[in-house]
C-alpha cells in the first residue's frame, strides 16, 4: 500500500498534461499512471531488458540507455518534468546527472532512500548496516554505489546551481515535512535550475 501511495504523492507533483522524462523508469508504472490519470506524455529511460519489455507491454514509450552516458540525445528544456526516482544512489556522477536533469527539463523531481532515517542511524550505531524497505539489500549485495541523506542533498543542490522549490520526506506512504532527515525513509525534492 505505501509504495502505491508514494507513487501517488510523486504523481501529484507533476502538472497535468506535462511532457515527462522518467529516468530509471523501471517497469513504467509511474509513467503509465501519469498518462492515464493526468494526460501526460513522454518517455521512460531504462537499462534493464526486462523493464524495457514491461514498459512496452504497458504502452509506455521507452528508450534503453545507460544513465551514466548522460542525456546528450535530449535538447535543452525538451521536457516539462524530469523524474529521477530511486536512481541517484546507483549513479557514479550524481552532480553531472542533476545538471543534465535540470538542463533537459523545466522541473526536476527526484527521490532516494534517506540514510539518516532514525532506524538506519540506530542500526549503524549497533555496528550493522541497515536493511529496510527503502534500502532492501545487504551491504555486500547492493546495487547502490552510495547512500545519501535528506540534508546532504540540500548541500549538493546548492553546489549544483539548483533551486529547491519543494522538499519533504516519505514514510510508509505519508508525507513528512517536520524533521524529514530524521523521520522519513525516502527523501523527495522538486527543483529547477537557478
Amino acid at each position: 500500500m505505501s509504495e502505491r501511495r508514494d507513487m501517488e504523492v510523486i504523481a501529484d507533483l507533476v502538472p497535468a498534461g506535462s511532457r515527462v522524462l522518467d529516468l530509471g523508469c523501471g517497469s513504467g508504472e509511474l509513467l503509465a499512471h501519469l498518462q492515464h490519470t493526468k494526460g501526460c506524455t513522454g518517455y521512460g529511460v531504462e537499462i534493464a531488458d526486462a523493464n524495457v519489455q514491461a514498459c512496452v507491454q504497458r504502452g509506455v514509450n521507452v528508450i534503453q540507455l545507460n544513465l551514466e552516458d548522460g542525456l546528450a540525445l535530449f535538447e535543452d528544456r525538451s521536457f516539462d518534468v524530469v523524474l529521477q526516482l530511486d536512481t541517484l544512489q546507483h549513479l557514479r556522477n550524481t552532480e553531472h546527472m542533476l545538471r543534465e536533469t535540470a538542463r533537459v527539463g523545466r522541473i526536476g523531481i527526484l527521490s532516494f532512500p534517506n540514510f539518516a532515517h532514525w532506524p538506519n542511524r540506530l542500526r549503524v550505531a549497533s555496528g550493522r548496516m541497515p536493511v529496510t524497505r527503502a534500502l532492501p539489500y545487504e551491504w555486500y549485495d547492493t546495487p547502490n554505489i552510495r547512500v545519501g541523506t535528506y540534508a546532504d542533498f540540500e548541500v549538493l543542490a546548492r553546489k549544483s546551481g539548483l533551486q529547491i522549490t519543494d522538499s519533504f520526506g516519505l514514510q510508509a506512504g505519508r508525507v513528512v515535512r517536520r524533521w524529514p532527515n530524521l523521520r522519513a525513509s525516502v527523501a523527495v525534492f522538486r527543483f529547477e535550475q537557478r
